[in-house]
């Protein structure tokens, strides 16, 4: 019986670990007669990354809108740990996203809040049996893991750009949570702070060993952060692959993109 008991749950651990952390299948996604997404499929498993490139206007941020519940697919599915979250119940997405975390495009601080109350404000909202001692031990060891220990007073307006992403990646990770998604974290950023980002969720990502999607025009960061690429383009994912097998394709459209975006890359971010 003991024998029996065991291989039960060593089944359980081995299907938790094929079961991809994100799962889209065949999504299509219009806004009146603008079709954005076209038969998008992809997944991510635990302590992966995965890179979205594509033009503007390609859909890559309303991907990640529906992954995290925020827009409901057209059709296709959207899967969280193997469940498909349309038709949840509000609580129960709310559960869901709460295990997810999402760095804004512009780290999306709040203006009234320190550096601080920024980090603490989802636990405030989301880990009531947490005691304030405990809140506060959590904020100080996250921001001292984004190198801004020290800066926990500052107010939003009073640090740089990079110094905001870090304050918004600790923010996301606050709820320690399995899923983490960065809409270009690296946008509106000098070649010297795109690099420690990189380097800071290349860490994070070894640290807390998330499944994690970035989307991102910034094809060294792609390079440098993510395990696998996509290239999207008029909605339909071109090709996937690793970086190396995205320079090896004979694809008109991704050797023209991969042309312009190195063209458009700074010196420093070459390499």
């Amino acid at each position: 019986m003991a024998i029996t008991k065991q291989i039960g749950i060593q089944s359980v651990a081995d299907e938790e670990r094929t079961v991809p952390a994100i799962a889209v299948e065949n999504v299509h996604k219009s806004f009146g007669r603008q079709c954005v997404l076209d038969g998008v499929s992809l997944a991510v498993s635990r302590g992966e990354t995965l890179a979205v490139l594509g033009r503007s206007g390609t859909g890559k941020s309303v991907l990640l809108r529906l992954i995290v519940g925020l827009e409901v697919p057209d059709s296709g599915f959207v899967r969280m740990h193997g469940q498909d979250i349309a038709g949840l119940s509000l609580d129960r997405l709310g559960e869901i996203r709460n295990k997810v975390g999402f760095l804004f495009q512009h780290a999306a601080l709040y203006d009234s809040l320190t550096v601080e109350q920024n980090v603490a404000f989802p636990l405030q909202h989301h880990a009531s049996g947490m005691s304030a001692a405990a809140q506060r031990d959590r904020v100080c060891r996250l921001l001292a893991e984004v190198g801004m220990g020290g800066h926990q007073g500052k107010m939003p307006s009073d640090i740089s750009g990079g110094m905001q992403k870090r304050v918004g990646l600790a923010r996301a990770l606050a709820l320690e949570p399995d899923i983490l998604l960065l809409d270009e974290p690296t946008a509106g950023l000098d070649p010297i702070s795109s690099s420690e980002i990189d380097d800071l969720v290349l860490k994070l990502q070894s640290e807390h060993h998330m499944a994690s999607i970035v989307v991102t025009h910034d094809l060294h960061s792609a390079k440098t952060i993510a395990d696998r690429l996509i290239l999207l383009d008029k909605g339909k994912v071109v090709i996937e692959g690793s970086f190396k097998e995205l320079q090896s394709s004979d694809d008109a459209f991704v050797m023209r993109f991969l042309k312009h975006s190195q063209e458009s890359v700074c010196p420093e971010r070459q390499g």
